[in-house]
């Protein structure tokens, strides 16, 4: 898939592309995507989620929103398109990691994955992720690159991904942009639930159960979601910036049994710079380009 731009990530999230034939035809000759929007008073960046999944145009597609009791305006959102949701609730839960288990209970499809309520999609992912998993039927998650964009939709940089390596990903010397990550039910139901009790890095914590049960993981090298960085999200707010490294190191404790120190994380650090240079001068080229382009 080709890069994008501010202009083009805006005008796909902003206004509805999708063939409503194609989305309730519902074609049971592709295989069935589940996808779950856990959401709680993000009205501001809500409908432009929604519209980043639908307009996908994915013949097969079951979307989820479980919204936790919002009062912002983000039900009435919900209820515009909710012609072409599988389900959708509006209650009071224990959080995001409730929120997801929920809608993964419900959820039938081969393929799952999760969009959080102020993160969108790029174009043709869906498809994408498709051919890729049909062709590799012995792969059991994919994950690729992600923008990082703003409230408004323009892009501060990339995340820096780079090919999975179990060790690396534990040690957290690179990542798996969730947004970008897609998996097979099968390691799903026997990795997950998610942890209700991690408010932080439930990602992490579920990707790090993958490993433990023998997932096959692969990084593919193309652009396939968009992270929104934000003064109200978990990241873009630091409120819980203590909590998710003492959430962080005790996963990674449980895992391997000792906290890495940190001339040991420095040397897996220089070996990834030396094992993929590429990776790294693109993710600095690309903070790099976005700051002058922001600018202007």
């Amino acid at each position: 898939m080709k890069n994008f731009n501010s202009k083009e990530i805006k005008e796909f999230v902003s206004k509805p592309l999708y063939d409503e034939k194609i989305l309730l035809r519902r074609d049971s000759s592709y295989p069935k995507i589940s996808i779950v929007t856990p959401s709680y008073n993000q009205a501001q960046f809500l409908e432009r989620t929604i519209l980043s999944v639908l307009n996908q145009n994915y013949p097969n597609l079951e979307y989820i929103i479980i919204d936790g009791g919002s009062t912002d305006g983000s039900v009435e959102i919900i209820k515009k398109y909710e012609k072409y949701l599988s389900y959708w609730v509006s209650e009071p839960d224990k959080g995001q990691s409730d929120a997801l288990n929920k809608g993964f209970k419900i959820a039938t499809g081969e393929i799952l994955a999760w969009l959080n309520a102020d993160d969108t999609y790029l174009p043709k992912v869906l498809h994408l992720v498709v051919s890729f998993l049909k062709k590799y039927s012995n792969i059991d998650m994919l994950y690729g690159r992600c923008y990082i964009v703003d409230s408004n939709d323009r892009i501060l940089r990339e995340a820096k991904t780079m090919p999975f390596s179990p060790i690396d990903y534990v040690y957290g010397l690179l990542s798996i942009p969730q947004q970008a990550a897609f998996w097979r039910r099968d390691i799903f139901l026997k990795a997950g639930p998610l942890n209700t009790k991690n408010y932080t890095c439930m990602d992490y914590e579920l990707f790090v159960n993958f490993i433990r049960s023998g997932a096959n993981i692969i990084y593919v090298d193309k652009l396939l979601a968009n992270f929104r960085l934000h003064p109200q999200s978990i990241s873009g707010s630091g409120r819980y910036n203590k909590q998710y490294k003492k959430d962080f190191v005790n996963i990674q404790y449980d895992f391997l049994g000792y906290n890495p120190n940190r001339l040991d994380i420095l040397l897996k650090k220089l070996l990834l710079v030396i094992r993929y240079p590429t990776y790294h001068i693109r993710y600095y080229l690309s903070i790099l380009y976005n700051r002058i382009t922001y600018i202007r």
